[in-house]
């Protein structure tokens, strides 16, 4: 009885992932269909009586490496300076104030109104910093950018002029990534962020789905974030949860795929773990907050769909990784199955969803940057991609259970170490953590699990379930000696 439970489940987690996957399916054909047409743009050589005030927020907290580089791209921004407003939000507990402080200084010489404004407590972290400015700012827009940003001189009048449409609230640009090929590490999460940046969310956008300003290189209109209720911090991810507030309320997102705003990708471990972390259980939280209000909203059902697909997103990995525990026990049970090549090789049916998401991510892959990549090396990088995702899954399953069970954490920033793609630098830096937890020993557990499983059904001839389990024992095999590996190295 129990052989058949675990194999409903198995067979349950298996539709719901192809079902996942002809989600993204559709949005690659949606793509397609999409690019075939003429783009649309706004002319950004508008008159200078017709620059309105802008309100830059820098966010910032304990960004002692990439605070100047930020503060240096915002003063090369081409915009008249009587009509912008700098406001440097820093909640840091280092000598990052410092830092900041004298750079303030230098651009108020040079003519720039900028305040230097900080707080006596990170209450409601970013979100309560963008809120706290928000009061004093004298800007009808209000332009965002994290500390690891680099705005292009162009930027606001590329995505000013798409205000000239009341019922645009937000201006979202894409991503650039000036580290993409630091390292394998750097290059997988620009092949998963391209994906959203240059398909879903443009596809989102072309449909009129609702889609997310992604917390920097945005612009908000001053008067949709009051008119949505402002900024909140009880999730993790405010950005998520404020455009859909703003949605729900009529206000449309405008996305950019032409204009890139490059930034900084984790290059670490711990920072990139902490940081999918925060994104998956934000998610998952801002799923619980707005379902019900989605539901019934007087949108199109289509929207609605849509709408619950992508805040229900985070919550495959919980899918995933039980769909993971319980391979195992179908293995044993059904894979010597000589008798029914059906339940023998029930796993092979997880390589119909991953063929889509290889064909998925092989769009973004070969048209971001063109000319030096080839089939091969997509083969390569797209298998270490999928090593990557189930590497993360057990950290990403306990962020989304967190999330539906309530328990609050606290706003982890992503350390930066203002390092490019052609640095070989050390990646030391005073904010990584020192420490092993739980967490990581359950990774190596579920390492030497999955190994052992690999190694069963290759003495057995079982290869229905092989390259699940494969992915699944190196993904966390690579996350726990890449931890041990950081630990050892900063506990010196």
């Amino acid at each position: 009885m129990m052989g058949v439970v675990v194999l409903i489940f198995y067979i349950f987690s298996l539709l719901f992932f192809l079902f996942y996957s002809l989600l993204q399916g559709h949005i690659l054909l949606a793509y397609k269909a999409l690019k075939a047409k003429k783009n649309v743009t706004c002319d950004p050589d508008i008159e200078l009586s017709n620059y309105p005030a802008v309100t830059i927020q820098l966010p910032i907290f304990n960004e002692r490496y990439v605070a100047s580089r930020l503060l240096d791209a915002i003063a090369h921004i081409d915009y008249p300076k009587q009509c912008i407003d700098i406001q440097v939000l820093d909640d840091s507990t280092d000598d990052t104030g410092t830092i900041v402080a004298s750079q303030v200084t230098l651009l108020k010489q040079q003519g720039f109104h900028i305040e230097h404004i900080t707080r006596s407590n990170r209450e409601g972290f970013k979100a309560g910093a963008l809120k706290a400015g928000l009061e004093s700012a004298k800007g009808e827009f209000i332009a965002i950018f994290d500390a690891d940003f680099i705005p292009c001189p162009l930027f606001l009048k590329k995505t000013l002029c798409w205000f000239e449409q009341a019922t645009i609230g937000v201006v979202q640009t894409r991503w650039g990534h000036i580290n993409r090929n630091f390292s394998l590490l750097t290059k997988l999460q620009a092949m998963a962020l391209d994906a959203h940046f240059s398909m879903e969310q443009s596809v989102r956008d072309a449909n009129n789905y609702f889609l997310n300003f992604n917390g920097t290189a945005g612009v908000w209109r001053k008067s949709c974030i009051l008119d949505a209720g402002n900024w909140k911090g009880n999730t993790l991810t405010e950005d998520l949860d404020l455009s859909y507030r703003a949605q729900l309320k009529g206000w449309k997102i405008k996305y950019l795929e032409d204009v890139v705003s490059p930034a900084e990708l984790p290059v670490n471990i711990s920072a990139i773990r902490s940081q999918q972390f925060r994104w998956t259980k934000g998610g998952a939280q801002n799923f619980l907050l707005n379902a019900k209000k989605i539901r019934q909203s007087n949108i199109t059902k289509t929207q609605k769909l849509q709408a619950l697909y992508h805040l229900f997103n985070s919550t495959t990995f919980v899918i995933v990784f039980l769909m993971a525990v319980v391979s195992i026990p179908v293995m044993m049970l059904y894979g010597h199955e000589q008798s029914n090549e059906l339940l023998r090789n029930i796993g092979l049916v997880f390589l119909l969803p991953t063929l889509i998401l290889f064909l998925y991510y092989s769009v973004p892959y070969f048209s971001i940057e063109k000319g030096n990549k080839n089939f091969l090396t997509y083969l390569y990088h797209f298998f270490f991609f999928m090593v990557f995702m189930m590497g993360l899954s057990l950290s990403n399953t306990i962020a989304v259970i967190e999330a539906y069970l309530g328990i609050q954490s606290s706003f982890i920033r992503t350390p930066k170490f203002n390092i490019g793609s052609e640095d070989k630098k050390s990646v030391k830096n005073i904010y990584i953590r020192k420490k092993m937890s739980v967490l990581n020993l359950l990774e190596g557990l579920f390492a030497i699990v999955f190994m052992l499983a690999v190694g069963y059904e290759l003495y057995h001839e079982i290869y229905g379930f092989l390259y699940f389990h494969l992915t699944l024992a190196l993904g966390f095999s690579t996350f726990f000696i890449l931890t041990l590996k950081e630990y050892f190295n900063t506990a010196k």
